[in-house]
């Protein structure tokens, strides 16, 4: 008997589908909105009918009728620090991404528009789930002090994407379960994180405003040059300045690391610079978190946007291949990761956790 599995992926002027049977993608589509529609709203929640009538249209052009799915995954979006892998979609999980999101992100939306095409959609015995939120939290006590007591280092990242190529490279280069295996995996893109994975279970994460810049986001950056800023912007200001501002963009007025290349093969020494700067940072933060493992590294991983940079990953391996070997997986395939992570559950390979709010201590 086939599997029917539909995954969702909001963004934030994109809602990314795919329709899975067992493991295999039959189909996927990309719903697109401008700017402009999407900022009409105030709260992402209030984008729920819009999107989700979207998707209701899509599926009936692809003959979808009811009883059609037996499993519908959604993006986690932002929750309080939760377990790795999958959560049965419940009245507890919508009430807590509509109105006690940790931060306003279109991935809130995930789970409300899987209850919903589930419910339109599935069979009898059809449920709702989300799947390795950006939350995920297994860091080890000691990864938690900050330094500052008023403050605990949070696990917030691509966990998604990054569990997901973690198993993918467990199980087709090292053969043998990701549970078994140690990793460093470092997601380069618009924003970046990296991760240290021990026997199935991601012990430490440094999060996008810690360490390495990406081509947005600025990254980890002395405090004592910041703070004088922050009585020169607006809190919103220096938000922007940090998550939208930073990296590339800030140096060169775009996100796009090809154009940048380009103005590299023009002979442009500026830009050979930063993107060398660039790769000497997400090297530094695979050493550091080599040492989370005591060197016992399995494989590295690079994924994400960037790793389609030959020059950047060429760049990263040659300053950290002598910690273990290195695996280039570029790109994301988070639908991919979603219907995979829900297909276990139906399979019974792995069984759903129910959602307890917690807040970060």
């Amino acid at each position: 008997m086939v599997d029917c599995v539909l995954a969702i992926n909001p963004g934030a002027t994109s809602t990314k589908i795919g329709y899975f049977e067992d493991d295999v993608l039959k189909w996927k589509k990309e719903l697109t909105y401008s700017y402009e529609q999407v900022s009409e709203y105030q709260n992402v929640m209030d984008q729920y009918a819009f999107r989700y009538q979207d998707i209701v249209d899509y599926l009936k052009t692809q003959n979808m009728t009811p009883a059609s799915l037996d499993s519908v995954v959604g993006r986690g979006g932002l929750l309080p620090p939760v377990n790795a892998g999958a959560y049965l979609v419940d009245e507890a999980i919508m009430d807590c991404l509509k109105n006690r999101p940790v931060l306003e992100h279109a991935s809130n939306l995930g789970a409300s528009l899987a209850k919903g095409i589930a419910e339109e959609f599935g069979t009898s015995t059809c449920a709702a789930y989300i799947y390795d939120p950006v939350t995920v939290d297994q860091m080890e006590d000691v990864a938690r002090v900050s330094g500052l007591a008023m403050i605990e280092r949070k696990s917030i990242g691509h966990v998604l994407n990054m569990r997901a190529v973690c198993m993918k490279i467990a199980e087709e280069k090292l053969g043998k379960p990701y549970e078994e295996s140690n990793f460093v995996v470092a997601h380069v893109g618009g924003g970046s994180s990296a991760s240290a994975h021990q026997q199935g279970r991601l012990i430490d994460l440094i999060s996008d405003d810690e360490g390495l810049f990406s081509a947005e986001r600025t990254g980890g950056l002395s405090l004592k040059e910041v703070i004088p800023l922050c009585y020169e912007y607006t809190q919103k200001e220096m938000s922007d300045l940090i998550r939208k501002k930073g990296g590339l963009v800030s140096y060169f007025g775009t996100n796009d690391a090809r154009v940048v290349e380009d103005m590299v093969q023009k002979g442009d020494e500026k830009a050979k610079l930063v993107l060398e700067a660039m790769a000497y940072q997400i090297a530094k933060t695979i050493g550091e978190l080599a040492t989370v493992l005591y060197g016992k590294v399995d494989a590295v991983i690079l994924t994400g946007g960037l790793a389609h940079s030959a020059r950047i990953t060429e760049l990263v391996k040659k300053r950290t291949s002598f910690i273990a070997p290195i695996y280039i997986v570029p790109g994301e395939e988070e639908l991919t990761a979603l219907a995979k992570g829900a297909r276990r559950v139906l399979t019974g390979q792995e069984k759903a956790n129910i959602f307890q709010e917690r807040a970060y201590s």
